[in-house]
């Protein structure tokens, strides 16, 4: 049988890490990780170590550390000088600052977030998705209420776990989080909205747990959109109501010219500008009416109700985090530990997007491409050529196959 036709002279887990930049991690580690008095177990090791670990979906120290020896052979050769032992991946977990991790994603986010935005379809675009950015939070559950405080009950054994809240600023069609913050799960969301990190012209689209009139108020100052869902207990008076109906005479959507007052101590009063739209959402089980906020007095509805269904993009994220990588145990019980976890896995979540947008020729979803990436890891063959054609090797060995023998010559 002739080499396959994928065969690379780099592991899939070489090739994905080219994908970083070694010298600015180790730079990042000089700065931030304070790395003086470390020898051996580094920045750079610590990272890849993490990144094996993530991307192969172990679950402890002890997994980490053993499935790594088989491979040792295959590692050294994409620049691991240790193999780490669980006592050295623990103490690293726990004393190397998160902050070395955070720098990493960042840079990396920096550097690739042109590509991810990259949309190959030929489809026309609304204008107003390259302004848009997407704003929510998602609960990580955790084992102990000691490190992060917990929020809620169970309903049956009425213990309170500890969870640890990724608050998380998306742009549309990119996939991954611009900007990240972690608090308790017991932290509201509201904090994340900061009016002064826009400009004129940005459109937030927003869930009912970030309403805040003052801060809504300055967004509209700032030139700023916001669309969001509406709360049942807001209180504000009517400037003009306005139903639109089909011609049976049903309701197809209801626009609302509203204004919110609030009275404040310190400062003037709040007399907030804005437009609720409702609408018929048609489901296939049944229809229910959706009321929509925004401070947009002019965009058409079509448009509001389109900004506010792109908002799902960032839910979509949050399960795909979930789903495809080791959240549910960690790898240390410090708060540093948790963190460079999940840095860590928003790390691989970005270069598995970057692999998947360079795939042209073949759709991945991202929960497959993900369990490729996971089977074939250690694997000499090139992922992309891989990912564009997986069955070519096997079509390749079908043909050999079943082709006619060869003629004898004269000299057999």
């Amino acid at each position: 049988m002739s080499k396959s036709t994928h065969f690379s002279g780099q592991p899939i887990y070489g090739q994905l890490i080219n994908l970083l930049d070694k010298r600015k991690v180790l730079e990042f580690c000089e700065t931030v990780g304070k790395e003086r008095y470390i020898k051996h177990f580094d920045g750079w090791q610590h990272l890849l170590t993490m990144l094996y670990a993530v991307i192969k979906r172990l679950d402890s120290l002890r997994e980490i550390s053993a499935s790594m020896l088989p491979e040792a052979r295959k590692l050294s050769h994409i620049g691991m000088t240790s193999m780490p032992k669980r006592s050295t991946l623990s103490d690293a977990n726990k004393r190397r600052s998160e902050k070395v991790f955070e720098k990493v994603y960042r840079d990396l986010y920096n550097t690739y977030k042109a590509e991810l935005s990259a949309d190959s379809r030929k489809r026309q675009n609304p204008k107003w998705l390259e302004f848009l950015q997407i704003m929510d939070s998602t609960t990580i559950s955790l084992f102990s209420n000691l490190v992060f405080k917990g929020v809620g009950r169970h309903p049956k054994t009425g213990k309170k776990k500890g969870g640890i809240k990724a608050h998380s600023i998306i742009h549309a069609n990119e996939g991954v989080p611009s900007d990240i913050k972690f608090t308790s799960a017991a932290t509201h969301d509201s904090f994340m909205l900061q009016p002064s990190q826009y400009a004129a012209g940005d459109i937030l689209a927003i869930d009912r747990a970030y309403i805040d009139y003052e801060k809504l108020d300055e967004l509209t100052r700032r030139g700023v959109v916001y669309v969001t869902k509406m709360k049942k207990n807001l209180k504000y008076t009517i400037d003009k109501d306005t139903i639109y109906v089909n011609k049976d005479g049903l309701m197809v959507s209801r626009t609302q010219h509203v204004t919110f007052n609030k009275k404040c101590k310190d400062t003037e009063d709040i007399n907030h500008h804005a437009r609720i739209i409702t609408y018929v959402d048609i489901k296939k089980t049944r229809s229910k009416l959706v009321s929509l906020l925004t401070n947009d007095m002019g965009m058409d509805e079509s448009d509001i109700i389109g900004i506010y269904r792109k908002r799902w993009e960032i839910e979509l994220m949050f399960k795909q985090l979930k789903q495809n990588f080791p959240l549910r145990y960690f790898y240390g019980e410090s708060e540093n530990a948790i963190k460079i976890q999940i840095w860590t896995t928003l790390i691989a979540n970005l270069l598995l997007m970057v692999i998947q947008k360079r795939v042209k020729n073949r759709t991945w979803s991202f929960s497959g491409l993900a369990t490729i990436i996971r089977i074939t890891l250690m694997y000499y063959i090139n992922c992309y050529t891989f990912l564009e054609e997986p069955e070519k090797d096997w079509n390749k060995l079908l043909k050999e196959e079943n082709a006619p023998p060869s003629l004898p010559s004269l000299f057999d």
